[in-house]
């Protein structure tokens, strides 16, 4: 393992005063003004206000924290949310028990969101990073959060084929190739983890690996194996991480899928064995339709949902539900249909009627967005919403809502 001083790599007082004075700034202009301010490291100040402004959107906990140092602007891109990172966190109380909760270990550490949030949970807790920029940074950081933990800078794969037995491993793939494109399959990210699955449970009781909510779960599963739960988290009503829990004592081939949301945690069990209910006809005025959130939508597991929720498919690939009443905490939007009209233009006059500006979304429909707004001459926004879909009968159809609550 190598060691960097991190004087060489943190920036200095005067470049920690330019970001605070400029932190509200635009990067791109204060990058073409560098000119202006030679004694200012200019490279490490833009990552420092890029840093705070991203970790606004994604960390406030940390963007409120002065003296916070901030990575290079593909690190923060790629790092975890906090509220990603907190689940993360429930997670993992929820697999150990208080007391077998000793040591995790993340051996890709990157900025550290997941990191911090992890390391709560445990006694000891190890940072494996390659990058010496980014273990200096966790160095300082871990210093103004007071809070103490192990540093590694070196290979996470060498540091887990002789560190000792972990209760927590957790490990986030690189998802850019050399070149710096974007990959998704298991195998083209570094590491592969599919090629050190075995090893990493083998050394860990529970093991936690974040992967891209591209990927198909039933592939992930079947390529690592060892696989015990998947969860896919959402946030903001965008799929933002799969994460897959391995074990070598609680692997099963049909894994439990959580289905993790703004509103709360959604599990489905045996995802494939329940046929989903089909709506007969199309939807009916006065009925409740339901648009799943992203991560349930990304599960598959619309035979449970349907079960469990008492609700119909509108098709089968439309991804729309209805109900004729109201289904309360339903992982998802929630709207009272107004009217459905199909698509002749007689029957849309008649729908649209007094209707200035609406919410479009389509769901297995022959148009995008834009071209169904442009055709209906529809402004963006409003309290009306239009789902353009297919029926069963392979109609086209609109549903025209407004929102529940």
């Amino acid at each position: 393992m190598t060691t960097t001083d991190p004087a060489m790599l943190l920036p200095d007082a005067a470049t920690i005063d330019f970001a605070r004075v400029h932190a509200a700034d635009d990067v791109r202009a204060l990058a073409l003004s560098a000119a202006r301010y030679p004694t200012i490291d200019m490279s490490l100040a833009l990552d420092q206000i890029r840093g705070r402004q991203i970790a606004a959107r994604k960390c406030p906990v940390l963007a409120r924290r002065d003296g916070i140092v901030y990575p290079p602007h593909l690190s923060m891109e790629q790092c975890s949310g906090q509220r990603a990172a907190a689940y993360k966190l429930r997670l993992a109380r929820r697999l150990l028990p208080p007391g077998s909760r000793e040591q995790m270990v993340d051996l890709t550490g990157g900025f550290g969101i997941d990191f911090l949030a992890l390391s709560l949970a445990f006694r000891r807790a190890t940072y494996v990073e390659l990058h010496p920029r980014l273990c200096a940074i966790m160095r300082a950081n871990l210093s103004v959060l007071h809070r103490e933990a192990q540093v590694v800078c070196g290979d996470g794969v060498a540091w887990l084929r002789q560190m000792p037995h972990a209760d927590l491993i957790y490990i986030d793939p690189a998802r850019r190739d050399t070149a710096g494109a974007r990959t998704y399959a298991i195998g083209d990210c570094t590491p592969d983890v599919t090629a050190i699955a075995r090893l990493l449970v083998d050394k860990a009781t529970w093991v936690m690996v974040k992967l891209s909510p591209m990927l198909d779960w039933h592939s992930a599963v079947r390529e690592l194996g060892c696989v015990a739960e998947v969860h896919l988290v959402s946030v903001g009503g965008e799929c933002k991480e799969m994460l897959l829990v391995l074990s070598l004592q609680a692997a099963t081939d049909t894994p439990p899928v959580y289905c993790v949301s703004d509103t709360g945690v959604c599990r489905f069990d045996t995802p494939d064995a329940v046929p989903a209910l089909l709506l007969t006809g199309a939807p009916e005025p006065d009925m409740c339709l339901y648009e799943p959130d992203a991560a349930v939508m990304k599960s598959g597991c619309f035979g449970q949902l349907c079960h469990r929720y008492g609700v119909s498919m509108v098709a089968p690939h439309s991804h729309l539900f209805v109900s004729s009443q109201p289904v309360p905490r339903f992982p998802g939007r929630g709207f009272s249909v107004v009217s459905v009209s199909p698509m002749n233009k007689r029957a849309l006059r008649q729908a649209l009627a007094g209707i200035a500006q609406a919410n479009i979304a389509v769901r297995n429909f022959p148009l995008t967005v834009a071209e169904l707004r442009k055709r209906l001459r529809l402004a963006d926004g409003g309290s009306v919403y239009v789902f353009a879909t297919t029926l069963a009968d392979r109609s086209h159809v609109l549903i025209i809502c407004k929102k529940i609550g």
